[in-house]
């Protein structure tokens, strides 16, 4: 055996601090893994309810007749009715965005009615106080154009179910039908019968 040799004893003494160091050092505590979910846990959570009426349609022009209706129904004393004159103050043609919930998700000036900027921020403030817009749950999201015939009187009429321009007495353009709106098929014989 060796004699020990004081000359080593810095190098032990270093040796033994490193050691005692690493000794004190904490290693991070194991973290929880969390799994991700899956594509079929996802799919099996509940879709969120929309926050609309229901739209049944299955294209942009559909949709843009259940649009109207909404817009029409959520507007009724700002409503033009008759033919519209061939002179309009504005007229202005906006893209709307809606999510599949009928959340408005953007608006886009096509034409706008520069000339015009408070009817620009009546139409944009309309459309915004009109949502939710109908929910478009077979298309998923839908974007449409619509055409806005604003009058001097500040009514308007929307292309879609407008009743035409031209002279006064002239006969209205047919509007389509509501999707929405309950038809009677035929009143039933007997109570007819019985009156």
């Amino acid at each position: 055996m060796r004699p020990f040799t004081p000359h080593l004893l810095p190098a032990l003494g270093g040796v033994l601090l490193l050691a005692l160091l690493a000794g004190c050092a904490s290693s991070p505590p194991p973290s929880a893994s969390v799994p991700a979910p899956h594509a079929a846990a996802l799919s099996s959570l509940p879709p969120q309810a929309p926050m609309g009426p229901l739209s049944s349609a299955n294209t942009a022009q559909d949709y843009r007749v259940d649009a109207a209706y909404h817009l029409y129904e959520k507007n009724s004393t700002r409503i033009y009715h008759g033919v519209m004159p061939h002179f309009l103050y504005a007229i202005g043609v906006l893209e709307i965005q809606v999510d599949q919930r009928g959340n408005l998700t953007g608006l886009n000036w096509m034409r706008a009615p520069e000339h015009a900027p408070e009817v620009m921020a009546e139409i944009e403030r309309t459309v915004r106080k009109a949502a939710p817009f109908p929910a478009p749950v077979r298309m998923g999201s839908a974007t449409y154009i619509e055409t806005w015939l604003w009058d001097a009187s500040g009514s308007f009429q929307l292309h879609t179910l407008s009743e035409g321009q031209g002279p006064a007495g002239q006969l209205r353009r047919p509007m389509p039908p509501n999707p929405h709106a309950v038809q009677l098929v035929a009143a039933p014989a007997a109570a007819t019968a019985a009156e």
